[in-house]
């Protein structure tokens, strides 16, 4: 991005509009959405916990709102003083758009990130955009009495910010289905989450727990679409019997049995889905980018086994990139979470089988994604054609072609040790591996 250095080249402007400029350059530079992001999420560890993707997208947003007001300085003036600034009073802070951070505020209390976590991620990003603008404003000439002004117009600014991040905040609080909030989350943290405090019996009775409840634990993934979640939100809190609330940002309930016949669905009828109905694979699937919710529900579990029940739900979202959108039961992803977690065993597995494979190859690659599928499908040509949407001989190419490469056909007996369901499980695991390593 250019950056005015020379002092030269605003030779007769007033300092307004050279403020101005590097504020109109900084919303607009990816770079800097990027280090207010970091900035956020490096002071607050409850907000790093969120996904990224949604922290950059309030990021951005509050960003273009406020371009247009700190951008213009250079017609509306940066107040009263020398050098040509104008008052700019006729124009005050509370009339400009701030839906941005009130949606910011709202999305943090359904989520059940504490107020004073929110504001610690905010005060940390508007703390560095304020050094970026000060450090842009020295390289580019301005005097230190224009740009102390523009620093106070900046506070003035954020302190705008934070005010309506806490209005929408509290405003949230009352709104939410089933006064969700902190304390729900508060709750449901020290339920599940490992190395904090139990509850006290008193609590969970309040909550409508007994000591002896066997609960579902639901967690599911959103998307990155606030509007999507909010909607979802509604959804999942409105079944019957459920302790719901979010965590870390994931949808979080626990109910007593599971709702049959309900449906799962954001309201705009993406990502639906039945309890017990799911994308039908994993491995070779399309994954949740874009697509509706990623649901995992565990067994019914005493109170005891939330907290293992959570870890394993947790991690099999973590897998939501090759999963299809839907409802899965936590045990249909049981081999998944289990190999997940030896991912040096995966790769040296994977180094033996597929030794002959490029990942730089895209040939090689489709040859990979192919026998991958092949195996989620029972071996079975004409349903991996149709998965693929190619011919049958295309992937009996395939698959003769990865024989020539690594000696072993998939479609007879896998000979020696490799030979029946633990070589099939080998093969799984090996190409899983290979493919995900080689998208890194």
């Amino acid at each position: 991005m250019t950056v005015l250095t020379d002092v030269t080249e605003r030779s007769g402007r007033p300092d307004r509009e050279t403020v101005a400029e590097v504020l109109r350059a900084m919303a607009a530079d990816a770079d800097v959405q990027g280090q207010l992001v970091h900035a956020a999420r490096s002071h607050s560890p409850e907000v790093a916990r969120l996904a990224e993707a949604e922290t950059h997208w309030h990021v951005t947003a509050m960003i273009n709102a406020a371009g247009a007001w700190l951008g213009d300085l250079g017609e509306r003036g940066l107040g009263t003083g020398d050098n040509g600034m104008g008052d700019s009073d006729e124009l005050g802070i509370d009339t400009q758009d701030f839906a941005a951070a009130l949606l910011l505020g709202a999305d943090r209390a359904a989520q059940g990130v504490p107020m004073t976590a929110v504001l610690r991620g905010v005060q940390a990003a508007h703390t560095r955009a304020v050094e970026i603008t000060v450090d842009r404003c020295r390289s580019a000439g301005v005097p230190d009495a224009a740009l102390l002004t523009a620093v106070l117009r900046l506070k003035e600014y954020g302190d705008a910010l934070q005010r309506h991040v806490v209005h929408g905040y509290r405003a949230a609080e009352w709104d939410t289905p089933r006064a969700l909030g902190e304390p729900r989350a508060r709750l449901l943290r020290r339920l599940l989450v490992e190395g904090e405090p139990p509850p006290a019996a008193e609590e969970l009775t309040r909550a409508g727990l007994r000591q002896d409840a066997v609960r579902h634990l639901l967690v599911a993934h959103p998307g990155g679409d606030p509007a999507r979640t909010r909607r979802l939100t509604h959804r999942l809190a409105a079944l019957r019997g459920c302790l719901f609330g979010m965590l870390d940002g994931r949808l979080v309930g626990l109910y007593p049995r599971l709702p049959a016949g309900e449906r799962i669905d954001d309201g705009e009828g993406e990502g639906e889905g039945e309890w017990g109905e799911n994308g039908s694979g994993s491995g070779s699937g399309s994954g949740t980018e874009g697509g509706g919710p990623l649901v995992v529900v565990s067994p019914a579990v005493p109170l005891d086994d939330l907290r293992a029940a959570y870890g394993l739900c947790v991690r099999a979202l973590d897998r939501g990139p090759s999963l299809r959108p839907g409802v899965y039961e936590l045990t249909e992803l049981a081999a998944e979470i289990a190999l997940a977690d030896q991912p040096l065993l995966g790769a040296w597995l994977s180094a033996r089988l597929l030794a002959d494979l490029d990942p730089r190859d895209d040939f090689h690659r489709q040859i990979a994604v192919t026998a991958l599928a092949f195996l989620d499908h029972g071996r079975r040509l004409d349903r991996t054609a149709a998965t693929l949407f190619t011919h049958p001989n295309t992937v009996r190419y395939r698959l003769a072609r990865l024989q020539q490469l690594t000696g072993e056909s998939l479609t007879d007996d896998l000979p020696g040790i490799s030979s029946g369901p633990l070589g099939t499980l080998h093969w799984w695991w090996a190409l899983r591996t290979w493919l995900e390593s080689g998208s890194d």
